[in-house]
């Protein structure tokens, strides 16, 4: 134990005159929260619109004024349809609404009163947003002057959203971002530190001394531990009080659970360090394990059940699958035991497999 002792206070030692470890563990999260609290918005909000109103019913002006009091819609109205449409054609719009001079006369003689929607198509999913706003607003407008599809009192549909009633993307985006947060994190602070060893010559001294295997690894994954979950802990806590997401889960269940999909992150991160020598080469191979594999196949950007069957074979070995499922649930819905329960398990079954590799290619390294 003094060895171990002695071994993880060394670890410290130099975490704290290195201070890329420090710039690792709270800057790297500080900033990549800022991106995507103010940079990434699943909400598209700010549609430019174009307004062509060839009726000039006093009723079409209503229509109008409620066009521009959406909120996702930045409204302008057009005396030219050509005009709109060269907009249009220079992206300067993202679609446009034509209301044709017989539409008030066909909407009060019941005969079928059509509005033309057009739509930018080189963005599809702007496009359909363009579409669904458009048609919100006219049935909005036409329930207010009492034209539906349906006798009144007979069908009424109340909306009711859970778990994100404000219908905000950031809800899920911030929790979910932590997962490739903490994946870098705890991947870049062990894939340098056996390689940095390496380069700085210091190896041969830890191989001099009666430091087991297990001690070796044991002082790696305490000492960075500790770095890591303050990290954790401190992004939570930006979520929570800086940027007011709601929490609605438990913090000792997100500790644990956070602490076990942290040690899988070193353990990939060392098993890089074991095996790569060079810091530099170390560092680019981590940076494309932790960052791309949790922002594209987690889950978090896009569903997993809508990707190619090979690719959802391949995030079942991903760990920040299951961290993203977890730590959204936690937010957003509370803590539901059937999604922590499978969720840690998997973790846990990951977590043993690299153990086990880091040990044995540890025990090859320190034989040499």
């Amino acid at each position: 134990m003094k060895i171990l002792r002695a071994f993880i206070k060394k670890e410290f030692l130099q975490i704290v005159r290195d201070p890329s470890s420090i710039l690792i563990a709270f800057i790297l999260p500080t900033l990549l929260s800022l991106i995507y609290m103010y940079g990434i918005n699943m909400d598209s909000v700010n549609i430019s619109l174009g307004l062509k109103l060839d009726d000039a019913n006093p009723r079409v002006t209503t229509l109008a004024r409620s066009f521009s009091n959406n909120r996702y819609l930045q409204t302008r109205i057009y005396d030219s349809r050509d005009a709109m449409y060269s907009d249009i054609v220079n992206s300067k719009l993202q679609g446009a609404v034509v209301v044709p001079n017989d539409f008030t006369v066909n909407l009060n003689n019941g005969r079928p009163a059509q509005i033309l929607v057009i739509t930018d198509g080189s963005e599809t999913n702007t496009a359909n947003y363009v579409q669904l706003y458009a048609s919100g607003v006219i049935a909005q407008w036409l329930a207010t002057l009492g034209h539906t599809n349906q006798q009144p009192g007979l069908i009424e549909p109340q909306l009711r959203v859970w778990y994100n009633e404000k219908v905000d993307s950031h809800y899920f985006i911030l929790p979910g971002s932590l997962a490739v947060t903490i994946s870098l994190v705890g991947i870049l602070l062990t894939a340098l530190v056996v390689a940095r060893e390496w380069e700085r010559g210091t190896m041969e001294a830890l191989l001099s001394m009666r430091l087991s295997r297990l001690q070796f690894v044991a002082g790696k994954y305490f000492s960075y531990y500790i770095l890591g979950i303050c990290s954790l802990l401190f992004d939570v806590l930006l979520c929570v009080t800086v940027f007011a997401i709601p929490f609605r889960g438990s913090y000792i269940m997100l500790f644990l659970v956070g602490s076990l999909f942290l040690l899988t992150c070193m353990g990939i991160g060392l098993l890089v360090s074991t095996i790569f020598k060079n810091q530099f080469l170390a560092c680019q191979i981590s940076l494309v394990m932790g960052f791309l594999p949790a922002l594209l196949l987690s889950g978090l950007m896009f569903p997993i059940s809508s990707m190619p069957a090979f690719f959802r074979y391949l995030t079942a070995v991903l760990p920040q699958r299951y961290f993203v499922s977890f730590i959204e649930s936690e937010f957003l819905a509370g803590t539901i035991s059937e999604i922590v329960l499978i969720n840690t398990v998997y973790l846990g079954i990951l977590c043993l497999v690299l153990l086990f590799f880091v040990y044995k290619n540890t025990l090859a390294r320190l034989e040499k």
